[in-house]
């Protein structure tokens, strides 16, 4: 592999904290971008472009309709990229082409409905044979090459995906005794936002995915596994990356996955999950019916700003007090509170007072998640006792409060455990002195 440099750029306040689109290219040269004590670090091979965007080359062409409005849709090559457009999208492009909107409509339900997830011309039912000739000629019909399924013992499966330019991407299917099946996708190779207790954080972020992977993800998911499985109900944007920080291609995804003539999963069912980007929350809360998950972890400043870089932008105060504010105001909504309990750190009794603390005034729900070890970690789970004393004290004062078990992790599917951390992996930040004595003790036999 190429020597490599590192640069550091120094994000002053208050800028927001967003990443460029990183892109590895066929020969070894890459770019990693992963966030720490307030910078964002990117490192290279002296190849690699440092900013490479997906407005680069004809990676997106205007849609001119009679409005003269103006829409860029995904190109690969001189093929549409299909998934990567909405409903209106889809009708307007085949209306350009001379067909009438009934053959879109028949063209959604052919990808999306039906139970037929086409994945090229040939799977296309019921559509004539010139609009099937035109499709075959200027639409690409897949972004995603199957790579691996792996089942792990309680029946959860891990997918593993190439995209195009050779990058792997993970997407976990989780069945429920209760009949409910998750499809948990994930948002960008890699993350950059440097969580302490995260495998995926260890990889850095790569780039973010295009609307058209993140929304085959589900549609491959049935295709692949609804025969073993069962409907597959609810996705939760928790795989592999920082949703709100790939915000647009997210937002999209949700809106084709909530289509009641395509995919048709509930928008109370389709939930984006956080670790605290305000601004693109407030917005997120603001333009999308879908549920939130706020990955919160900490009852204080100085834990999260250890275990959540992010944090040191975003302060706890400042995270939850936006969320007070949107709530109000939308009606008949919970977020959804993840917390996931290190042993030590953040799982203690005050640690349950204060959430109690933190949270009121919140329409909420909270998980109550176990961590999941993996190699290099330098935390432990909350045992299962001590989790449950804890799931009661929140109770007790009138939270609504759920234990999530571990599930998959024998694969490495478990929350916190997706992806291949590379050579060149985020840093791990320095334990504040008043917990290296409990890491210490809790890592002894």
């Amino acid at each position: 592999m190429a020597a490599h440099s590192t640069t550091f750029l120094t994000i002053p306040p208050p800028f927001v904290v967003s990443f460029p689109f990183l892109k590895r290219i066929a020969n070894p040269s890459f770019s990693v971008s992963f966030f720490s004590h307030g910078r964002l670090f990117s490192t290279s091979s002296a190849a690699a472009p440092m900013l490479s965007t997906l407005h680069q080359d004809d990676s997106f062409t205007p849609l001119v309709g009679d409005d003269e409005q103006k829409v860029e849709i995904p190109k690969k090559g001189s093929k549409v990229i299909l998934k990567g457009l909405t409903y209106p999208e889809v009708e307007k492009w085949v209306q350009l082409h001379g067909y009438r909107p009934g053959q879109a409509l028949m063209l959604w339900k052919c990808l999306y409905g039906n139970n037929i997830w086409a994945n090229c011309c040939e799977e296309l039912e019921g559509l004539n044979k010139d609009f099937r000739s035109m499709l075959g000629e200027r639409a690409d019909f897949k972004v995603l090459s199957l790579k691996d399924i792996q089942t792990a013992s309680d029946g959860t499966r891990k997918i593993l995906f190439t995209l195009d330019d050779e990058l792997v991407i993970e997407t976990v299917v989780i069945p429920c005794e209760r009949g409910r099946t998750t499809v948990c996708v994930s948002s960008q190779v890699g993350c950059g936002m440097n969580c302490q207790f995260c495998y995926t954080g260890r990889m850095g972020l790569w780039r973010n995915l295009s609307t058209a992977e993140i929304v085959e993800q589900a549609v491959l998911a049935r295709r692949l596994l609804s025969t073993e499985v069962g409907s597959i109900t609810n996705v939760v944007f928790m795989g592999m990356g920082e949703p709100l920080h790939n915000f647009e291609n997210v937002i999209k995804a949700t809106e084709i996955m909530v289509d009641e003539q395509g995919l048709h999963f509930s928008p109370r069912k389709v939930t984006v999950s956080t670790s605290g980007l305000v601004p693109q929350l407030k917005r997120f809360l603001r333009e999308s019916n879908c549920a939130l998950a706020v990955s919160l972890n900490a009852t204080t400043d100085e834990v999260r700003n250890w275990i959540m870089p992010i944090n040191r932008k975003y302060k706890l105060r400042l995270l939850l007090e936006t969320l007070r504010e949107e709530l109000h105001v939308k009606k008949n909504y919970k977020v959804l509170f993840e917390y996931v309990m290190l042993a030590g750190v953040n799982d203690s009794v005050e640690d349950a007072h204060r959430l109690i603390d933190l949270v009121r005034g919140i329409p909420c729900k909270i998980n109550l998640i176990s961590f999941n070890p993996h190699c290099g970690s330098q935390f432990k789970p909350t045992k299962e006792e001590k989790m449950i004393e804890f799931r009661n004290i929140l109770a007790e004062a009138g939270c609504i409060v759920f234990l999530r078990w571990s599930r998959g992790d024998d694969q490495m599917a478990a929350c916190g455990q997706l992806g291949k951390p590379g050579d060149i992996q985020a840093p791990l930040l320095r334990v504040p002195a008043e917990f290296q004595a409990a890491l210490e003790l809790e890592a002894s036999p």
